[in-house]
């Protein structure tokens, strides 16, 4: 009912195949691919990391790459890219936004039917220069989308954690308002969400809100918790860097509810992949704490699952 599976992004010095494999020997149905550029220069955690280079890959070497696929009993969820395409710098902006645009033509051959990325913002700006900006950019994105059947999830996350990220954040899709008007603006039903609950609960908002309210937009889920520290909270506040009283926890070690989360899942009928997203760094010491990580996140969901 729910295909269970994870992020590559924690897994860099993988293959693709061995990725799979080490999905399908530890149950899991399903993986997001990440697609960075091989010429990417984004060092932030995570970024960077590409499981299918489509950059380097001609047509036929992806239709070739279809067929091996298909006889994976591991399916791949969707392809992944979260960089920031609309970057107060225009150059920067174009790449990220024209590597969109190969993903979504390389899905279409692949025969993936999600890509999975942000709107980006200029954090610079308020939020409706930024609404602005969007109408210039996404339509051309969405309508290519439209034009293969490829649905674009949006995850919900500010990238607001660091100072280089003041004061607005790099993503300008965070809250159920800027939702509706975006949606509105592209009403697409390609357009929609990756929804990512952790990043809701650090804006102190419920995380099972959009799920009842957004269910015809969720395109695609990851699994990810957070902690909120009160006493750190209580001496910054909330205009403070969000890094500096929560951080991003596997599944069961934060404040999420799973079964509370799942339960709401269900009373949508939501049928899509779940995907458990690594971005704990008390579990970043080694390969093998990675894979515990994983292992441990995937123990902890599986209890709520059928």
């Amino acid at each position: 009912m729910l295909d269970l599976g994870f992020v590559s992004a924690i897994l860099p010095n993988k293959t693709l195949w061995e990725v799979l494999d080490f999905a399908h020997l530890q149950q899991f149905a399903c993986v997001e691919i990440m697609c960075w550029p091989t010429s990417n220069v984004d060092t932030r955690r995570y970024a960077g990391v590409s499981h299918i280079a489509v950059d380097k890959l001609s047509h036929e070497d992806l239709l070739a790459l279809k067929a091996q696929l298909a006889l994976h009993p591991v399916k791949i969820s969707a392809l992944g890219y979260y960089p920031n395409p609309m970057d107060p710098n225009e150059e920067k902006a174009l790449y990220y936004r024209e590597h969109i645009k190969k993903i979504i033509k390389a899905a279409a051959v692949l025969g993936i039917g999600t890509v999975n990325t942000f709107v980006g913002r200029d954090y610079t700006k308020n939020v409706a220069y930024n609404i602005d900006k969007f109408t210039e950019v996404w339509p051309e994105i969405i309508a290519l989308a439209d034009s293969l059947d490829i649905k674009i999830g949006i995850e919900n996350c500010p990238m607001f954690f660091t100072d280089d990220e003041w004061p607005g954040g790099k993503n300008l899709m965070t809250t159920p308002k800027i939702w509706d008007q975006l949606f509105s603006i592209i009403p697409s039903k390609n357009f929609g969400l990756n929804y990512d609950p952790s990043h809701m609960v650090f804006q102190m908002m419920d995380y099972t809100y959009p799920i009842y309210h957004y269910a015809e937009k969720l395109h695609h889920v990851h699994l990810k918790d957070v902690k909120v520290y009160p006493e750190k909270l209580n001496r910054v506040g909330i205009l403070a860097n969000p890094l500096e009283y929560h951080s991003p926890k596997i599944p069961g070690l934060g404040d999420i509810h799973w079964g509370k989360f799942i339960s709401a899942l269900n009373d949508v009928r939501y049928r899509g992949p779940i995907v458990i997203e690594v971005e704990d760094k008390a579990y970043e010491g080694s390969d093998e704490d990675i894979e515990m990580a994983i292992l441990s996140a995937r123990n902890h969901i599986k209890q709520y699952l059928p």
